[in-house]
């Protein structure tokens, strides 16, 4: 009995094993990107990381796109996500909050958005966007992140 328990022991432990590592990514966020000569990474998460290099500030920039929709009152939504600092590092506090909120009212696509510790600049799109269309919202969601991280924290460059 006891070598049974410990076969279903061991066969469960390899299937947890094998489900492990990245998570399902939607393969037409690759095409857009493949089609627009991105090079790209999949996450564990299944998101498509995109580091964006500034060579002549001697910068970079990580961008994703989430492998993943969520829909919404009959929209399918993807989003485009970049990081730009975190909160107890870069001493982001209310008042701040409060500014990254109205600056967010003044963006024409994107808003600041809080994850963990970690601040972003996030732009949530209808999936059906073009190839040319992804690439410029990465584009818009990178350069307004890093500006923020410079904001934030000067010439170090975490994200």
């Amino acid at each position: 009995m006891r070598s049974t328990k410990n076969g279903v022991a061991w066969l469960f432990a390899g299937l947890m094993m094998a489900g492990a590592g990245n998570a399902a990514a939607d393969a037409s966020v690759a095409k857009r990107l493949d089609e627009r000569g991105v090079k790209y990474e999949v996450d564990m998460d299944g998101d498509y990381k995109v580091t964006y290099n500034y060579a002549k500030e001697g910068r970079t920039q990580l961008v994703f796109v989430s492998g993943g929709t969520e829909s919404v009152a009959g929209f399918t939504v993807r989003e485009v996500f970049s990081p730009a600092a975190r909160v107890a590092n870069d001493g982001i506090d209310g008042a701040k909050a409060l500014e990254l909120m109205a600056e967010s009212r003044q963006n024409k696509l994107g808003a600041w958005e809080l994850a963990g510790d970690v601040l972003y600049f996030v732009i949530k799109l209808p999936d059906e966007i073009s190839a040319a269309e992804l690439e410029s919202a990465m584009d818009i969601a990178a350069e307004t992140a890093d500006d923020m991280e410079i904001e934030f924290s000067g010439d170090r460059d975490d994200l």
